[in-house]
């Protein structure tokens, strides 16, 4: 993906006045910062880009509420310089506003970029709000598109995908925000930031693995969770529950969909020796969904029982996605993952039939990517048409978006850092292929301790798609990036707290891949000190 990046963004080097190396450190910085003036500054022109408009505004901080579809809110925030800057590729006719916050005292002579959620390219506030409550001065751009589902800049008036809003999107935008969001932090407070950073989850984390590929220089250290990397492969995997309804014509309900998580969940907790509520290594539980044909559930009050077809439907989408003559084409949904997720069905409020409710990410991918019909029928795709349709994906978007080159030599010879944590029970985008690329990237540099030396993943269980941002758990995962640029502690493990299928907080040391965690045999299985990182069995 690399060397197509670079004919797409020929000659397009960060501005002169943000190619800056650490000349102090953060504490220093912190320490002689003042308070800053909140004026706009002189913001220089990427190459390739025209600057339209850069405003300034004092903001007084206290409760930031997020905006879109995402919401959420912050509070506690002081008060902040909002700088506003709005580029154009001249000729292409696209706005992209990049938004730079600056706490207006007590700097920590960091800078941090924060990356965005499926369709949306940038952070809703409330990220923006958390960075500057921990004292970074911190970006984010909207890339000219817009929120987390809003696909309306896909096809342009002659119904072709827009080209230019999909480079923004894809890697353009990021890169120019980093070039933009350093020259406003040396325009505000008159000195360089130590460090740069880049945090993002999902399509942020995707963005910052197209960072360390494309653009090695941006940043010091990347925060990169739950990557949407594979996109072109993934995107269509993800269609793969629905297809599977519509071929198998049957629709279990959400609540039988649960029987089968909860069995296998059950059937495979002590893979780490312990029966503690959380499977390690999901991709080796081997629990076989037709054991629960005959069985009995209550779902909301109606007995139903659990069918042969119902447990065909479960393991082909455990299994994932095949070609009629069976050759897999992506990883399935992680046994222990929340299958209605993407295999959610309901009855149709018209005629009571029931039908399958794709997830609207890749429903929006294949309908306007791929068919380029926002009116495409998605229930009439045969298994035959999703092999076409997965191979289509990966001929016309790897190059743009795929987010896969192995090759991050140029990053690790920058003297970057790269972080990744992923739920081992993703729903949305299976950490398999996370971990494929990690396998692909040591074969690229030359074996795992290459590798190792700048680049780490963590797998937590029982975890959510960016479930350790809070809404599954917690883990400091820039605290431990931080800790390796700027101190070289390289985290050997990420101390995370975790949610087991009971509801309740464990502490878990996630290993660094490709070892897993396992029971010592003592001591109690809600504290991390319990468990021992080991190399997996096989």
């Amino acid at each position: 993906m690399k060397k197509a990046l670079t004919v797409l963004a020929a000659g397009v080097p960060l501005v002169a006045a943000a190619m800056w190396l650490p000349t102090a450190t953060a504490e220093e910085t912190r320490n002689t910062a003042t308070t800053a003036a909140c004026a706009a500054p002189s913001v220089k022109a990427p190459a390739g880009t025209e600057v339209e408009s850069v405003t300034a505004v004092r903001q007084a901080g206290g409760t930031i509420k997020g905006t879109g579809l995402l919401g959420g809110e912050v509070s506690g925030v002081p008060a902040f310089c909002q700088v506003t800057v709005t580029l154009t590729h001249p000729g292409e006719g696209d706005h992209a506003t990049v938004q730079t916050w600056l706490p207006e005292q007590k700097w920590n002579g960091r800078f941090q970029a924060i990356g965005g959620s499926a369709y949306s390219a940038g952070n809703n506030g409330v990220g923006l709000g958390a960075a500057v409550k921990d004292g970074y001065a911190v970006t984010t751009t909207d890339a000219g598109v817009g929120d987390v589902v809003d696909t309306s800049w896909v096809l342009d008036a002659k119904g072709k995908v827009n080209r230019t809003a999909l480079k923004n999107f894809a890697f353009r935008s990021q890169h120019e925000a980093a070039a933009v969001g350093k020259a406003v932090v040396g325009g505000v407070y008159g000195k360089r930031a130590a460090y740069s950073y880049f945090t993002g989850c999902s399509t942020g984390g995707r963005q910052g693995y197209m960072e360390a590929q494309a653009y090695p220089d941006d940043y010091d250290g990347i925060l990169a969770d739950a990557p949407a990397i594979n996109w072109d492969e993934f995107e269509v995997a993800t269609l793969w529950p629905q297809v599977v309804l519509n071929n198998e014509k049957t629709y279990p309900s959400d609540c039988e969909l649960k029987v089968f998580t909860d069995a296998a969940v059950k059937a495979c907790d002590k893979l780490d020796g312990v029966q503690d509520g959380l499977v390690n290594e999901s991709s080796r539980c081997d629990f076989d969904p037709r054991r629960l044909i005959g069985t009995k559930v209550d779902c909301d009050g109606k007995e139903l029982t659990i069918t042969a077809a119902d447990a065909a439907v479960v393991r082909k989408i455990w299994d994932g996605p095949r070609t009629t003559s069976g050759q897999k084409l992506w990883a399935g949904v992680p046994v222990g993952a929340d299958l209605a997720g993407l295999a959610h069905s309901e009855p149709d409020k018209t005629d009571g039939v029931v039908k399958g409710v794709p997830f609207q990410v890749p429903a929006a991918w294949v309908q306007l990517f791929l068919r380029k019909d926002s009116s495409f029928d998605l229930t009439k795709i045969t298994y035959s048409d999703f092999t076409r349709l997965f191979k289509q994906s990966q001929a016309e978007y790897d190059k743009v978006i795929g987010t896969d080159d192995p090759d991050l030599s140029d990053y690790r010879r920058s003297g970057g850092k790269l972080i990744t944590w992923q739920g081992d029970t993703d729903q949305f985008i299976p950490a398999q292929g996370t971990v494929r690329y990690h396998q692909q990237v040591e074969r690229e540099l030359g074996g795992a301790k290459r590798v190792d030396d700048f680049y780490r993943v963590f797998l937590a269980p029982n975890t959510a798609h960016c479930g350790l941002d809070g809404q599954d758990g917690s883990a400091d995962g820039l605290a431990a990036l931080t800790a390796w640029v700027e101190h070289g502690k390289a985290p050997k493990t990420l101390p995370a707290t975790l949610i087991n299928t009971n509801g309740q907080q464990v502490q878990r040391d996630l290993c660094v891949y490709p070892e897993v965690s396992r029971y010592k045999g003592h001591g109690d299985p809600a504290l991390g000190s319990s468990f021992r990182c080991v190399f997996p069995r096989h």
